[in-house]
């Protein structure tokens, strides 16, 4: 049974920050093939399509990981779960630099992306520690250890210039391997796992713990974190290729352009919870898609040259985003995704306390498949259709998609129930009270479901 009983403020801090630490760190080693990753495209000599493929396999390992060390969280603790996952990881990463050929850095770069999967340990071993209306903001705190990325793209390049793409790895898994050790020594074990050891309790099962992957709601969650974070993670990696390409910029100025992208995409991620526990995370969600669906509509116009017949003769006339205009955008766009992944993230611990391990790591695998199968397909399109801006295209449709599917979604919960309202269509007709129709006794199961709060 999940107990805050006797845990202090001061506990519960400690938790969080050893947490976001851990968390910063792993994030910052699972984007690395966003730097090194181009010096070793350059050096064997790849197309984009196998610079995507390379850079998305580490996320792959990192999705698929989730939902099987969510599972294990929940059974074993995050206190021993974050440890021996970080420290696993650093040796995938130190026996990167030994590599010499394409098919066996997609090898090693399957071992590097266990990193990926520190999201859920985290997410399960800090949502024991919060009260329920305190959680959201939490795991807000948390996930901005995102700004891992950032500290990639800005560090990263610099570290390569000095000491090499093969020093850089050694110096991330030292790092590693480091954290790993402060957080055992440092963290507590979580307040379940005291409880448990206390009464005896056994683990619930595995299978237990995914019974609520069978409820829909749970795949719409995941659906809409593709975008928000896999979305995320696959610009993260996929941003300094498109500098250096399309703006001939050097790869440290790239690296710190794709920094500015995923620096509010990181930190803001707080303030997505604390809007998520204060206005909803319906409310929040539609702003992220209606901002997003802008300004990828305005990233995906291509560099484009027009020819008007005028009165006097032709008129000529270019249209194309600067580069600093284009920075800017990226912004904004990370700022509205942070706020989109705490939203997603905030009801998993209200609507499944006692699965947010399973639930937690199915939707963070979904989304994290987002980060694979989006760079392959960025590259992909790259080499099909020659067009820079073709993968800002591609994002603009799936934003549309699950804008469409949400509000779809919604309407029918507030239709299923209050049955009187049917044929209302707009939101705001919704009384605040209204009245409850009366449910048979064999569907009250069904309909409590459904009065529970529409994401």
């Amino acid at each position: 049974m999940h107990t805050l009983d006797g845990v202090t403020r001061e506990e519960q801090y400690r938790a969080l920050g050893l947490s976001t630490f851990a968390f910063t760190v792993c994030f910052a080693v699972w984007t690395i093939f966003s730097i090194i990753g181009v010096k070793i495209k350059q050096e064997l000599g790849l197309s984009d399509t196998q610079f995507g493929l390379l850079v998305a396999t580490p996320v792959l390992t990192g999705s698929v990981s989730r939902i099987f060390l969510g599972v294990w969280t929940e059974q074993f603790g995050g206190r021993i779960m974050f440890p021996l996952q970080m420290l696993i990881t650093a040796v995938c990463v130190w026996l990167l630099t030994s590599v010499q050929t394409y098919e066996v850095f997609l090898l090693a770069a399957l071992g590097l992306g266990l990193a990926g999967g520190s999201f859920i340990v985290g997410v399960a071993y800090t949502s024991r520690w919060f009260e329920k209306e305190r959680q959201g903001t939490a795991l807000g705190i948390f996930g901005a250890g995102n700004v891992g990325a950032a500290v990639t793209n800005f560090a990263a390049p610099f570290l390569v210039v000095a000491v090499g793409w093969e020093g850089t790895a050694r110096v991330y898994a030292v790092v590693l391997a480091a954290t790993a050790v402060l957080f055992y020594l440092l963290a507590k074990t979580d307040p379940v796992q005291q409880e448990r050891k206390r009464t005896g309790e056994r683990p619930v099962s595995a299978s237990s713990q995914l019974e609520p992957l069978r409820n829909v709601q749970v795949w719409r969650f995941a659906t809409y974190y593709f975008f928000v974070f896999g979305a995320f993670v696959a610009l993260a990696s996929f941003l300094p290729r498109y500098y250096v390409g399309a703006y001939g910029l050097e790869l440290t100025t790239a690296g710190v352009f794709a920094g500015l992208y995923s620096l509010p995409g990181s930190v803001f991620r707080a303030l997505g919870g604390w809007m998520s526990d204060k206005w909803g995370a319906r409310s929040v969600m539609y702003l992220t898609f209606f901002v997003s669906l802008a300004v990828l509509f305005v990233m995906s116009y291509p560099q484009t040259s027009y020819t008007v017949a005028g009165i006097t003769g032709p008129i000529g006339f270019d249209f194309g985003l600067s580069v600093g205009f284009f920075v800017a955008l990226t912004v904004l766009l990370g700022f509205v995704m942070s706020l989109g992944k705490a939203a997603v993230y905030k009801h998993i611990p209200v609507y499944y306390p006692h699965h947010v391990g399973a639930v937690g790591g199915l939707v963070g695998m979904i989304g994290g498949l987002g980060g694979f199968f989006l760079p392959i397909a960025f590259g992909m399109l790259l080499d099909l259709t020659g067009i820079w801006t073709a993968p800002f295209m591609l994002l603009f449709v799936i934003v549309a998609i699950s804008t469409v599917w949400m509000h779809v979604a919604i309407r029918r919960m507030e239709r299923s129930r209050h049955p009187g309202l049917a044929e209302e269509k707009f939101l705001s007709d919704v009384p605040e009270a209204p009245v409850a129709k009366p449910v048979s006794e064999g569907r009250k199961g069904d309909e409590a479901a459904s009065a529970q709060p529409a994401q």
